[in-house]
């Protein structure tokens, strides 16, 4: 990529960054070593003391914390929808500049869910539950809307997702771009050490790993010896994980673009994935589907994974799966 002449400063701002773990931290990592690698001057600014103090006096915090960095940049990119967006927004209100939002998950869907217990597929979320909402939530939805109404560009990484959001958010599709994933190179290695299904997730309504624990705990599935690995740890650690695995398993009512699908792809190893996803299209052809909500299927899918010939045929499915979405091409993609 030719560096562009228009822009010097560049601004991330996040919620979350490492040593801190989870997608948007590594994404954020990922992206700023290719830019800084470009030549350009690269700031991050993320919660970090801020998650001790009150939502309200956060916000204000962040904002004077970020005023500054604002001042300075030619190129912001907020990847949140609200708690750090919110005030990255107020700053480029005062200082008249323009943002650009790439979309993780449902922060609204993933806390609704949280706060009710109720179980909403993220794709019927604001079709069936906005009158729902507590007053709290109601005013996160009308921010957000806001917040993507003022941005300058709005940034998915599914279709998925983009037009779930397209109708309740009044979004202007015209503005809105499709950014994929990382997708990286394969590893040679697919030899697993012992019949271990990786499922390891931060333990929320959404992420349905209860529904997960009781299906492991089917005295069917329990006497096949194969064991369920919940922890959650470094992601150098978890990585190595997934690689000593017999299998990856994700379950959830609702996931856009999974890092932990993207690296079971890259190490070889077979996947079970709930059918809320939005990278359906893309690995359609190289992974197992279930419906979260129905135990029967996926105990199935795990019997099915269990045969040797199912399994070895699922792992030369992956190997034979060709594309591929740099950080390289990622982080210019989102500057272009």
């Amino acid at each position: 990529m030719t560096k562009s002449t228009n822009i010097k400063h560049i601004l991330i701002a996040t919620g979350i960054y490492p040593p801190q773990i989870g997608g948007p931290a590594e994404y954020t990592k990922n992206i700023e070593e290719v830019w800084k690698n470009e030549a350009y001057k690269v700031t991050v600014k993320y919660f970090s003391f801020e998650h001790k103090l009150p939502s309200g006096l956060r916000h204000i915090y962040f904002l004077i914390k970020s005023f500054y960095a604002v001042m300075r940049a030619d190129f912001i990119l907020v990847l949140d929808t609200f708690s750090v967006a919110l005030p990255i927004m107020i700053a480029c209100k005062i200082l008249n500049k323009k943002y650009i939002v790439r979309t993780g998950g449902d922060f609204l869907w993933e806390s609704f869910v949280e706060r009710t217990r109720k179980k909403v597929l993220f794709k019927d979320f604001y079709n069936t539950e906005t009158n729902n909402f507590t007053s709290k939530e109601y005013f996160i939805f009308k921010v957000t809307k806001k917040i993507l109404l003022n941005a300058d560009k709005i940034i998915f990484s599914t279709a998925w997702q983009r037009d779930i959001w397209q109708n309740p958010y009044n979004i202007d599709i015209s503005k809105t771009k499709i950014v994929e994933n990382f997708y990286g190179e394969h590893s040679l290695n697919n030899a697993f050490e012992s019949k271990t299904f990786i499922g390891a997730t931060r333990n929320l309504v959404w992420k349905n790993t209860d529904t997960l624990k009781s299906i492991f705990e089917d005295k069917q599935i329990a006497e096949t010896g194969v064991k369920l690995d919940l922890d959650t740890s470094s992601h150098e650690d978890f990585i190595a994980r997934i690689q000593a695995s017999y299998a990856v398993i994700l379950v959830s009512l609702g996931d856009i673009s999974p890092n932990m699908i993207m690296d079971a792809i890259r190490l070889n190893k077979p996947f079970i994935v709930t059918k809320e996803i939005g990278i359906y299209a893309r690995i359609r052809d190289i992974g197992i589907f279930v419906d979260p909500l129905n135990k029967k299927d996926i105990k199935e899918k795990i019997l099915w994974l269990l045969e040797e010939q199912n399994y070895n045929e699922q792992i030369e499915k992956i190997q034979n799966f060709t594309f591929r979405h740099s950080w390289q091409l990622l982080a210019n993609e989102i500057l272009n």
